[in-house]
């Protein structure tokens, strides 16, 4: 639970230097609001992540349950090995997924943010989780879990914008190449993850990392060309938001109050998206 200081001192998160609680400027940084209105050693113990895995992992399981009861035919055997437990695509309409139908079809703008959160199997929840819980914390400890959070966001939107707007603009093309009517899943923002660790390495010289990285984000390209389902544009858009935010963050300087503020606003949006869309998507769907 978050309590709020209200007297004494705290660490400065910017320049490491003690500074009142009540201080609007740190003496020592100029760093602004350095005791985030005397919430910043709440939110310090909530790990280097801020708890950011812990609640991705409670909410996308708890949305993939939600997604199978809605689905009366989620637990009959159907397709193969990747459709085991999947949720039907009116169930993850309601709950928030994207695509050029959502976005285009119905104006749901939103749910660039709140498809991030969904999934479509078993096998999509399990390992993109999987590679949350190997990815999100390196990134928030070189970045800070403010900015971690700032860049997975901004993987989900521009990854789901340009998988929606291909779908929308581009549907004659071939399927590894075509856009999707419907889209969801972490991925998007996962490849925004591996964005900003090749824009780290890329800012620190560390050459053996963006090795690494690129040798996992080319074959995520490879698997999403041969193996059918696979939205290469929301991958393809969720790397470069990931790595345009990574520069714009400026990685080599220390993380500001202002990150982990602006992070929490993109939290309290993505669950008000998925509230939006269920709110509306019954409503759609009630009337349909």
């Amino acid at each position: 639970m978050l309590r709020r200081q209200r007297e004494g001192s705290i660490v400065c998160p910017h320049c490491g230097r003690l500074v009142g609680v009540r201080d609007e400027v740190c003496l020592g940084c100029g760093t602004r609001n350095p005791s985030l209105w005397g919430f910043a050693a709440s939110l310090r113990r909530l790990g280097d992540d801020l708890g950011f895995v812990k609640l991705l992992m409670v909410g996308c399981g708890a949305l993939y349950l939600a997604s199978l009861l809605m689905s009366p035919g989620a637990l009959s055997p159907r397709g193969g090995l990747l459709s085991i437990l999947s949720p039907d695509r009116a169930s993850l309409f309601v709950l928030g997924s994207s695509g050029a139908i959502p976005v285009f079809g119905y104006g749901r703008w939103w749910t660039v943010l709140s498809a991030a959160w969904l999934h479509g199997s078993l096998l999509h929840i399990f390992f993109n989780l999987m590679w949350v819980r190997n990815l999100a914390p390196a990134v928030a400890r070189l970045y800070g879990a403010g900015r971690m959070i700032l860049i997975w966001t901004a993987g989900s939107v521009v990854g789901f914008l340009a998988s929606s707007a291909a779908g929308f603009f581009l549907a004659g093309l071939p399927r590894p190449l075509v856009g999707a009517g419907f889209t969801v899943g972490a991925s998007a923002s996962i490849f925004g993850l591996l964005g900003a660790l090749i824009e780290y390495g890329h800012r620190t010289g560390q050459s053996e990392m963006r090795r690494v990285v690129w040798g996992w984000v080319v074959a995520g390209g490879i698997f999403g060309l041969v193996v059918p389902g696979i939205d290469n544009w929301a991958h393809a858009g969720g790397f470069a938001g990931g790595f345009l935010a990574a520069r714009l963050l400026e990685p080599l300087r220390g993380e500001r109050p202002g990150h982990v503020a602006a992070a929490l606003v993109c939290l309290a949006a993505s669950a008000g998206a998925i509230v939006l869309s269920v709110v509306t998507g019954l409503a759609i769907l009630k009337g349909g």
